[in-house]
């Protein structure tokens, strides 16, 4: 997997080996990257590999690692050009719920049935021992700035909840919003944390609010009490809600194939609908 997230799935019990890799935006080490995937083939005989990600670059990776390789076929993919990787491909549509269309692809591959997703134990693991419980933990970044909830309203979330607050980033952008956010509350900033400590603080977390991101989506792994702030993603598709995990979003149709990274329409969700959803969450 990409380098900088190999930390999410570190010290899973059941994962083997967990091979890193530097592909995204770097094509000056494909080369190189491609001498360690050769290696990585020849090494360990893989009877099938699985590309989840549905891309021409993941693609061709899982190509590279076994001829025999399985991935959705072309009138499932964004890239369509992908499948023409696979050894063998199956229809699940594009506009599915991303979980879903993972575990469907990885059920037809091994021919087992669909278990239930709603019954999940928590599957990632950390290492970290931390001391900080939050009551209500605030995740302020994520990867697009359309994405991102304004940071005024997480003030007025925070004083309206009166619970013991924390605020985790991880750029620097991110960091000076958390900053706004504890200035204007009672709020504490957490330090710059790896992966491996964010995983421990979100399990100890009570309630977990943030927008469409990957440190809001440890939560629902994790099996931690969330709200997640949609904008200009489809929440049907990019989450599982469940009586714990809970999504808001902007309240258009919004379409799989055609996301605009410029809409901002998730800076007009009112936070009094959130505060709403964050009472029946949080213990009373």
């Amino acid at each position: 997997m990409e380098e900088k997230f190999v930390g999410i799935l570190d010290n899973n019990p059941h994962i083997y080996t967990i091979y890193p890799l530097r592909l995204k935006n770097n094509k000056l080490h494909f080369f190189k990257e491609y001498q360690k995937l050769k290696t990585i083939s020849k090494q360990n005989q893989y009877d099938l590999v699985l590309d989840l990600q549905g891309l021409i670059k993941s693609a061709l990776v899982a190509r590279i690692l076994s001829p025999n390789c399985v991935g959705f076929d072309q009138h499932s993919l964004r890239e369509p050009l992908a499948s023409w990787f696979y050894n063998t491909s199956f229809y699940i549509p594009y506009e599915e719920n991303v979980i879903l269309r993972n575990l469907k692809l990885t059920c037809k591959a091994l021919n087992i049935e669909l278990p239930d997703i709603h019954t999940k134990e928590p599957f990632l693991f950390s290492t970290y021992k931390s001391g900080i419980t939050p009551t209500l933990l605030v995740i302020t970044g994520s990867s697009w700035k359309s994405k991102i909830y304004p940071k005024e309203h997480f003030v007025n979330i925070i004083n309206a909840l009166h619970v013991k607050s924390f605020v985790a980033w991880g750029s620097e952008e991110e960091r000076n919003d958390a900053q706004f956010i504890c200035e204007h509350t009672n709020a504490t900033m957490l330090p710059k944390m790896s992966l491996n400590e964010l995983k421990a603080i979100i399990k100890n977390s009570q309630l977990i609010i943030g927008a469409d991101s990957g440190p809001t989506h440890i939560a629902w792994a994790l099996g931690r009490p969330s709200i997640t702030i949609f904008g200009p993603t489809p929440s049907a598709r990019n989450t599982v809600t469940t009586p714990i995990n809970l999504t808001i979003d902007c309240e258009k149709a919004i379409n799989a194939r055609d996301i605009n990274k410029h809409d901002f329409c998730i800076q007009h969700i009112d936070p009094l609908k959130i505060i709403a959803l964050a009472k029946e969450l949080l213990p009373c």
